[in-house]
């Protein structure tokens, strides 16, 4: 249901958030790569629609990098996904019918499933990810 990219843009901004709460600001985009397991060039890629959306900001200089704008106990999943590829809800029928006045059967629960989709994204924070009790501690290096 999630593309490659927005795996990668919330693996980017789970990084960065850690690595924020132990008191790193910025990350240059090599070392984030290396650590999150992205392409280079693909990072590039979704970093900049992350920064078009202001959930990231990119800083020149000797400690440039990027780093987060948001603190990550606001930003949530639902943020992340809809910075770089926003779930579509189905408003109308794809079909292009006249008869289909309104959803059918099939389109609506469908749209029902994203509707669940977003409203479970929207609870979950970074922080919540962050601060997970599994077993598993996402991207530490």
């Amino acid at each position: 249901m999630l593309s490659v990219t927005t795996e990668y843009a919330l693996r980017a901004v789970t990084c960065l958030a850690g690595q924020q709460a132990c008191g790193k600001v910025s990350w240059a985009a090599n070392e984030l790569a290396t650590v999150t397991k992205i392409p280079r060039r693909y990072l590039h890629r979704v970093m900049q629609r992350l920064v078009a959306a202001g959930l990231v900001e990119s800083r020149c200089g000797s400690h440039g990098g990027y780093a987060l704008t948001r603190d990550a106990q606001v930003l949530t999943i639902l943020d992340v996904v809809n910075a770089v590829e926003p779930l579509s809800r189905i408003c109308s029928c794809p079909l292009n019918l006249e008869s289909h006045t309104s959803l059918c059967p099939l389109h609506a629960e469908l749209d029902r499933a994203y509707a669940a989709c977003e409203d479970a994204f929207q609870k979950v924070t970074i922080h919540d990810l962050l601060n997970s009790t599994g077993p598993i501690v996402p991207l530490q290096p």
